[in-house]
């Protein structure tokens, strides 16, 4: 009891770090608060690690949100995705550069640790990579996590103020409320075929699984209506508290003396990325706060979740994260074996 006790206690500091941004009026308040309080709760060695199943409803209700954004007519959009896609394989391999060649040449870093450090996104199969590989893995973990965490601490209110975003698109005003049955069907469905996708080895396998679903229904015009916005907000406050465990084990005085390499990188691939995302916009005849959000260097579950906050297309931003983010898996690890052969990894 006691434990549980504490989780709620931790959910409700969560829910309060929502509440003040939202009242400041912050773009994405209630996704980028709960992040912000939970991190401070556990600098403060408070915080528990999130139960596994509570990270899972968490997506499973962002997916099912996500996928009542797409319309017959957001679909037949897709067509014009293609050049988009092509220039995102050309921003990944120019945002790592970049990075790279900052870690490198300004912090001294080895180029393996900052080739793994500099790819954007993925931070499981990076993270995965590098330990596999025997690199430094304590300082990749912190660039990695810095970068999305900064992300969903100012892309929000970067989209609102190039006039992208609406910020409160997820309360689904002037929606109707889905029926009791037809949320059911979506939440469940969503968990079965996640589950399945988790067999596999798929990113992010519940919120695709839940954004699946949702979205054949929605396309489909199957079923109608947005997750009531009570429901909808709680699972953004999980998904704070999500991100936020990222950086639990993170030791302050380690944090401090690579922050300066985080940032510079952050800075750089941000730059370029914005750079790739205003020529995606326009080929694809998106929104630059689309090309922006779809091009960030974050995470799939928290960019095409900060989407659906922003009232941006949550397909456009979700299928650029996940190409992103199977490429990452196929390529990374022989491109940091070639790297290795003449820059040898760490020593255990």
């Amino acid at each position: 009891m006691r434990t549980v006790a504490a989780h709620l206690v931790q959910i409700l500091i969560a829910a309060l770090g929502g509440l003040i941004l939202d009242a400041a009026g912050i773009p994405a308040a209630w996704l980028s608060g709960s992040a912000l309080a939970i991190v401070l709760w556990g600098w403060a060695g408070r915080a528990l690690p999130m139960p596994r199943a509570l990270a899972d409803a968490a997506m499973l209700i962002s997916g099912a949100s996500m996928g009542a954004a797409v319309t017959p007519a957001a679909i037949a959009a897709m067509g014009r995705y293609p050049s988009s896609l092509v220039l995102l394989v050309l921003a990944v391999i120019a945002i790592s550069g970049a990075s790279a060649l900052w870690l490198t040449r300004v912090s001294g870093w080895r180029r393996d640790d900052a080739v793994l450090a500099s790819v954007p996104g993925a931070l499981s199969t990076v993270l995965a990579i590098a330990a596999d590989r025997n690199a430094s893995v304590a300082p990749i973990a912190i660039v990695q996590n810095l970068r999305l965490f900064v992300l969903i601490a100012l892309l929000p209110s970067a989209v609102v103020l190039s006039g992208g975003g609406a910020g409160d698109a997820l309360i689904g005003q002037g929606q109707p409320i889905q029926s009791a049955g037809a949320m059911a069907f979506i939440l469940l469905g969503g968990l079965a075929v996640g589950l399945v996708f988790k067999r596999l080895n798929v990113a992010a396998p519940i919120l695709l699984g839940a954004t699946l679903v949702s979205t054949v229904s929605h396309g489909t015009e199957w079923v109608s209506g947005v997750i009531p916005p009570v429901i909808t907000t709680g699972g953004l406050v999980l998904i704070g508290m999500f991100i936020a465990e990222r950086f639990r084990d993170i030791r302050r005085s380690t944090l401090r003396t690579t922050l300066l390499a985080a940032l510079g990188s952050f800075a750089i691939g941000m730059a370029v990325a914005a750079l790739f995302a205003a020529v995606a916009a326009w080929l694809a005849g998106v929104s630059f706060a689309n090309g922006l959000v779809a091009f960030a260097p974050g995470g799939l579950e928290a960019m095409t979740v900060l989407a659906l906050i922003l009232g941006l297309d949550p397909l456009y931003v979700g299928i650029h994260h996940l190409v992103r983010f199977l490429g990452i898996g196929l390529l990374v690890p022989f491109v940091v074996a070639w790297l290795q052969r003449g820059d040898p990894p760490a020593a255990e």
